[in-house]
């Protein structure tokens, strides 16, 4: 197993381990403005950090069984482009570029996963 796709697919799965750490502890200045500014509402936070975690724990997994990998892979991009879209719809411009810099190293794993 090539050393960039394990240490592409471990940086994705701290950062969205990260994000999904954010979002349980409630971090101020990570979730609870942005996602209160966006509209999101509160019953659907525990659901979200708990995609995220599961992401985060399919990525490591898929170090093992390849499937897993991109099934969380797949599953962390869309999370990520419905963050995006959630984001645009509340005219938020400035913070589009913060779920896509988490979804950049999942997108990473795709193709360094095929080629191993």
């Amino acid at each position: 197993m090539p050393t960039a796709y394990i240490m592409v697919t471990l940086l994705a799965a701290a950062m969205a381990g990260f994000s999904a750490a954010s979002v349980f502890f409630r971090a101020k200045w990570v979730v609870v403005e942005p996602l209160a500014d966006y509209g999101v509402p509160r019953s659907w936070w525990p659901w979200l950090g708990t995609a995220k975690a599961a992401g985060a724990a399919g990525l490591v997994a898929g170090l093992f069984v390849p499937v897993i990998g991109v099934m969380a892979a797949i599953g962390l991009v869309l999370y990520f482009a419905g963050a995006v879209v959630t984001v645009v719809r509340a005219r938020s411009y400035w913070h589009t570029p913060f779920p896509l810099l988490y979804v950049a190293p999942v997108v990473g794993t795709l193709p360094l996963g095929f080629a191993a």
